[in-house]
């Protein structure tokens, strides 16, 4: 069981809590026990787990990922200029694998998946595979 989901994003750079939609995808597929693998289709958006109780995390995640990969920087040659959107994604990953157990994500009582746009406005996917079991 897999598919795809459209995404629009709005700022340059930002986190979108998907946790909702892949729990609800996992609900009607009646999965009771496995996982779903979370990926995005792109090689400048990524996919983590991190706390969604507080919104000053997402401002500070972002903050910090722009310090250590400025989005300008005099040697990067990569000629569309978003070389610090490719690195942030490979530092976060493009993919995260959640437990089901249950009928339900395996998320601790603060985390949340998050979508992360690294070089937008753009219009994005999620994939999700659910593997029984």
């Amino acid at each position: 069981m897999e598919q795809t989901f459209p995404l629009r994003t709005k700022h340059h750079d930002e986190m979108i809590d998907i946790t909702a939609e892949v729990q609800r995808y996992v609900r009607e597929q009646e999965i009771n026990d496995g996982i779903v693998i979370v990926s995005s289709l792109h090689t400048t958006a990524g996919i983590t787990v991190n706390e969604n109780a507080d919104p000053d995390v997402k401002t500070d995640f972002l903050r910090r990922l722009r310090e250590v990969y400025p989005w300008e920087h005099p040697e990067d040659l990569h000629m569309e200029g978003n070389t610090a959107a490719h690195l942030k994604v490979s530092t976060v990953g493009h993919n995260q694998t959640i437990i089901i157990t249950d009928g339900q994500l395996l998320l601790g009582t603060w985390q949340g998946i998050y979508f992360c746009e690294f070089d937008g406005p753009r219009q994005r996917k999620f994939h999700l595979k659910v593997i029984e079991g």
